[in-house]
């Protein structure tokens, strides 16, 4: 039965960009079918605020190029979180792109004005339209930190062939914020008996807290608040027995 081997890198991106596409290579584990790094990797948020267009890249950009070089170099996919030029200069979009075994790419649809944040001043929200590819027998979905807040996107991944949820973030740290994302990574889990892997940048900024979830919401790892490593292994098997014990999906009546 299918297996995937995910790594999961809870690693701070910095200002420069040239440093952090170094970080990818130093970073990405060699025996990882899937390598999974957080949002806005390229290149941090900065200020809260801040215009990052001048840090914008296109698909088959430096970054891009850097995530598809390691990838191959490890015989794995890699996902990462970037900017992206959008159609006005000043506003581009948070993409995740995902190069290796597979080319796909996400433009982050929910952006983050909530907190005390307002993203959609600087960020140009993407196509309302779930972003899913097979790898290794496993259907894969693209979310993006605040998507998570949104289960409609998860079931629309979901029923789109979905099994794992790939959430990278950058999950601002603050009062209940840990407790919220732990919740709701095992809730994307449970409602949809899918995988969850989701990647969050370090402390003190950000929480941490990566986690995989299996399909009953059991937590297979789960990081701290600094920077490291993450393993797990997926087990199709796993998937299919969650469906047969909790079929919620075919029981659904709306």
């Amino acid at each position: 039965m299918a297996q995937l081997r995910v790594a999961l890198v809870q690693h701070a991106s910095g200002l420069e960009p040239e440093a952090n596409r170094g970080l990818l290579d130093d970073l990405a584990p060699q025996d990882a079918d899937l390598v999974v790094f957080p949002e806005a990797f390229a290149r941090d948020f900065g200020e809260a605020g801040s215009d990052v267009s001048a840090y914008a890249e296109p698909l088959d950009g430096p970054f891009a190029t850097e995530v598809a070089r390691v990838a191959d170099e490890r015989g794995a996919t890699v996902v990462a979180g970037m900017f992206e030029p959008g159609e006005e200069p000043d506003r581009p979009f948070n993409t995740l792109v995902a190069r290796g075994a597979v080319e796909a790419s996400y433009r982050k649809i929910h952006l983050y004005d909530s907190f005390g944040y307002r993203e959609s001043d600087r960020l140009s929200a993407g196509p309302l339209a779930p972003v899913v590819f097979d790898l290794g027998g496993f259907g894969v979905g693209l979310m993006t930190c605040y998507d998570l807040r949104f289960p409609e996107l998860a079931r629309a991944l979901v029923d789109a062939g979905a099994e794992v949820l790939v959430i990278p973030a950058a999950w601002v740290a603050g009062p209940h914020k840990v407790d919220h994302w732990r919740t709701l990574v095992r809730a994307r889990a449970i409602e949809n008996t899918a995988f969850v892997v989701a990647v969050g940048q370090p402390g003190p900024r950000y929480t941490g807290h990566s986690l995989v979830v299996d399909p009953l919401g059991e937590v297979l790892a789960e990081g701290g608040d600094g920077p490291e490593v993450l393993t797990a292994v997926l087990e199709h098997t796993v998937l299919e027995r969650a469906r047969r014990t909790n079929p919620s999906l075919a029981n659904r009546r709306l």
